[in-house]
């Protein structure tokens, strides 16, 4: 008989607490992305966000203070209108996950970030020091 492994609940929030939701692991992927938008929707020089099948991700308070930002044709950024905090990235590209800027989370997550993404859009004053994979647009390898 092959014993299952409990699966283990984290919470997350916004800055101002208003927005709170949980997930529960195995998380899908973790990654560092490096795009324009991921850049000047946080502010900093990337971003980093792990994946979760929707089913394993909900808002427990606070669903009246998300927004969401058409950021393109095909993707939505959710946002607390309370704090502006950047909460969640969605797209139709992956219908079925959402992903979550890791910074949110209240708790560890279940892997280490595992790559760069949109490598190829970083930013020329920050170097990252690690030997992960880099990838640019659509999955090509990156410049670094």
């Amino acid at each position: 008989m092959v014993e299952s492994k409990p699966i283990r609940t984290v919470g997350g929030s916004c800055l101002c607490g208003g927005v709170i939701f949980e997930i529960s692991l195995p998380s899908v992927v973790c990654a560092h992305c490096h795009c324009t938008q991921c850049r000047r929707a946080h502010g900093a020089a990337f971003v980093t966000w792990f994946t979760v099948p929707k089913e394993r991700w909900r808002v427990t308070q606070g669903d009246a203070l998300l927004r969401r930002y058409a950021s393109s044709d095909h993707a939505r950024r959710w946002f607390c209108s309370g704090c502006g905090s950047s909460l969640f990235f969605e797209t139709d590209r992956e219908p079925g996950r959402i992903d979550i800027a890791l910074a949110n989370l209240d708790g560890p997550l279940d892997r280490d970030p595992q790559l760069h993404v949109w490598y190829d859009e970083h930013v020329d004053w920050v170097e990252a020091a690690d030997a992960l994979p880099r990838l640019g647009r659509g999955g090509e390898p990156g410049d670094g």
